[in-house]
């Protein structure tokens, strides 16, 4: 098969109404010329990196459509939103499973044309961790104080499964699913260079293992704890088998 014919045609002419609109042409430039790639597996390794700056940007952009909308207690809106980011941040765990297809030593040859770069320089990374934030403050003004409600009445005191717990329950979502992604991002790290090697000590591994440590809205996460320690100190901590008898 012609390489270099093939090379002359993939990125399109950028003239068709498609093309425009998607601005194409511009879009599949952002990736190494062919005959520069270190390796056969770099285009793959840019382009799940790029992928997911944008699916990044997507998730930041619908947070502050989320944002307006809590303040306006619009649950449905909401809720459908985080859906969306939902389905996206599944997207972005996914896809890590394509740079599990390189090899290490790939990997270590892809490393070199980084500098010093890792993926904690990432903007739409760092955003995302900036934002939750203001997310919760406008949870909490706008569905929990305004109403007297508290998170223990939502889920347990006065649960009703009313607009505020299914809001929290999307928070909740958000928060999990975000930490599964750091979960498989450490370790796909793990199994392409490693966590112990001596080049990475004290830099971006720490960083990323410390940040799995971190919980977003971590009142979501306690009102449950709360919960289980009420119900065995109502029911027993251990109880008796029910095939015990």
């Amino acid at each position: 098969m012609d390489r270099n014919y093939y090379y002359a045609i993939m990125n399109g002419e950028g003239t068709l109404d498609y093309e425009i609109y998607l601005n194409t042409k511009a879009l599949l430039s952002c990736q190494k010329d062919f005959h520069a790639f270190c390796n056969r597996d770099e285009l793959q390794f840019q382009i799940v990196h790029q992928v997911e700056e944008l699916w990044m940007k997507l998730i930041a952009y619908t947070l502050l459509d989320i944002d307006d909308f809590l303040q306006q207690e619009n649950t449905n809106r909401v809720v459908t939103l985080f859906r969306r980011i939902h389905l996206a941040l599944r997207l972005m765990t996914d896809q890590l499973g394509l740079l599990e297809t390189m090899s290490p030593k790939e990997y270590q040859e892809i490393r070199l044309q980084l500098g010093h770069g890792s993926g904690q320089e990432s903007p739409g990374f760092r955003v995302l961790l900036k934002m939750p934030h203001q997310i919760w403050e406008s949870f909490q003004t706008h569905y929990l104080s305004k109403h007297g409600l508290t998170i223990d009445a939502i889920y347990n005191s006065a649960y009703s499964h009313s607009d505020a717990y299914v809001v929290a329950e999307s928070l909740a979502e958000f928060d999990e699913l975000f930490q599964k992604f750091r979960y498989h991002h450490l370790q796909l790290i793990h199994r392409t260079i490693g966590l112990g090697a001596k080049s990475l000590k004290g830099r971006s591994v720490e960083l990323l293992q410390d940040g799995l440590r971190v919980q977003f809205f971590r009142e979501l996460w306690e009102v449950r704890n709360k919960m289980t320690d009420a119900w065995g100190a109502q029911y027993g901590v251990v109880r008796d088998s029910i095939g015990g008898h």
